[in-house]
């Protein structure tokens, strides 16, 4: 039994579509009552043991308001006392990193040593950006009104997060995986105005950036990583996809184009 947490977001969705696919028992958790799911909220450890209840393997993805390792903490005790074997956690690139006095990532690297120290099995995915944020300015976009730029010139390679999804799904259901770190990178180096210019010709409408360098209103933890990422920090492409899927990374071209019609109506 896996129990898969974000169970209904950009990578978690498509770890249950494919757990579904492919016949996997899963249990997808939330903090609302849905078919054949678990209520659970990380600020609850007895909703946590009951979901953590009889359950192999964890795919871990916490998005705390503030960036804090508390919820995969307590996540992972819950585990550890469930007798979970393995935890698949959803990291990201540059965690570790000392970027202008601060660590980047600092949260995400205290759950991963925090995992690494529990004992269990465990496997880290660490992706750049996703493809899909672009999802996030679909109004912005119709309005033909210009989407923030608050990566500057800085390229990062862009990666799809069916890709992503699809090497969670990979260590969750073999051995091969257990004990790395992949940094689940896209096969081409991308500027944000390059992905706006791909998009807008597969949209064929103008697609307007403008850039902005607003990282004194992000929380702190957000602002470290985006200003690594826009010194250049983010610029390497490698073959962890491909290694473990045995195919090419997908393109932001090809995500584009599988995705034309989410952006033709309204969020």
């Amino acid at each position: 039994m896996i129990l898969v947490t974000g169970a209904t977001g950009t990578i978690g969705s498509h770890v249950v579509r494919l757990l579904t696919e492919r016949g996997v028992p899963f249990r997808a958790m939330s903090r609302r009552e849905r078919p054949g799911g678990v209520r659970a909220d990380f600020d609850d450890p007895a909703s946590l043991a009951r979901a953590v209840a009889d359950v192999d393997t964890v795919f871990l993805v916490t998005v705390p308001p503030v960036p804090t390792a508390d919820h995969d903490i307590a996540l992972v005790t819950a585990a550890r006392a469930a007798g979970v074997r393995k935890v698949v956690k959803l990291s990201a690139i540059g965690s570790g990193e000392l970027f202008d006095g601060a660590t980047v990532g600092a949260w995400h690297l205290a759950a991963e040593e925090a995992i690494e120290a529990s004992g269990l099995v465990w496997t880290m995915l660490r992706p750049p950006s996703f493809a899909s944020n672009f999802l996030w300015y679909r109004a912005l976009i119709q309005a033909g009104e210009p989407i923030p730029n608050l990566a500057g010139d800085s390229r990062q390679a862009i990666v799809d997060p069916r890709d992503v999804a699809a090497v969670a799904v990979a260590a969750m259901t073999s051995d091969a995986h257990d004990g790395q770190r992949y940094d689940l990178t896209g096969p081409e180096l991308l500027t944000f105005a390059d992905q706006a210019a791909i998009l807008e010709g597969v949209l064929e409408r103008p697609v307007k950036i403008t850039d902005t360098n607003a990282l004194d209103q992000l929380p702190a933890g957000m602002s470290t990583g985006i200003g690594w990422a826009r010194a250049g920090g983010a610029a390497y492409v490698t073959d962890h996809v491909p290694q473990v899927l045995g195919r090419p990374a997908g393109t932001f071209e090809q995500w584009a184009r599988d995705h034309r019609e989410a952006f033709a109506s309204m969020p």
